[in-house]
């Protein structure tokens, strides 16, 4: 079983990608279920997706994921990524971007929002564990493709190019084209090339 949460700000494409990952996992004959938790997702509120593969011929009976047991959390916003942190199992992998979107729950508090400071929490929360933070330069990418529209195929990507789940770029370029909406596939499967040259450079 693969569990994969993605997190993200209302607008950044959340649950487009978690159906892309989803019709990946469909295209390898694995059975998969999502849900999302979406409330005030369009005036900036949180969304949270779940993704559920059962990589391995197994039933997948709950789409959602317990505390604890995220094999890959994706976080399009380093606060979205503390916010969801308990769901990363042990061994998990957290990789997010860098780039700060202002959660709406952030406005109220007397501090200031800083992106930097929160990714710095989760290294400390992570560092008595074997979990794994992997920051991801969206802004740079995104300026490279020229769009922030494909934000969330350029953080699955980079996922998927770290990330121990089975699933491969081929795959999620397939996936892309069934899913994407044809006048926005060219630009998708350009960002997919764009982290994969950035990939093979590190």
């Amino acid at each position: 079983m693969i569990n994969i949460l993605l997190a993200g700000v209302g607008g950044q494409g959340t649950v487009l990608a978690a159906k892309v990952l989803a019709q990946a996992a469909q295209d390898k004959g694995w059975s998969v279920r999502t849900a999302e938790t979406i409330g005030m997702a369009q005036r900036g509120g949180n969304v949270v997706s779940h993704v559920r593969m059962g990589n391995e011929g197994e039933s997948v009976l709950s789409p959602l994921i317990a505390h604890k047991s995220a094999d890959l959390i994706i976080a399009f916003e380093p606060g979205e990524a503390a916010r969801v942190l308990p769901y990363l199992a042990p061994g998990g992998l957290l990789v997010s971007a860098t780039s700060a979107l202002q959660p709406v729950t952030a406005a109220l508090s007397k501090k200031p929002y800083s992106a930097v400071d929160m990714l710095e929490g989760i290294k400390r929360a992570l560092a008595q564990t074997s979990a794994e933070l992997v920051c991801v330069d969206d802004a740079a990418l995104c300026a490279e493709a020229k769009t922030r529209k494909v934000l969330n195929t350029i953080l699955l990507s980079a996922a998927l190019s770290c990330a121990n789940v089975n699933l491969s770029l081929n795959d999620l370029r397939a996936a892309i084209q069934a899913c994407v909406k044809p006048r926005f596939v060219d630009m998708n499967l350009a960002a997919i090339d764009i982290v994969e040259a950035a990939s093979a450079k590190e």
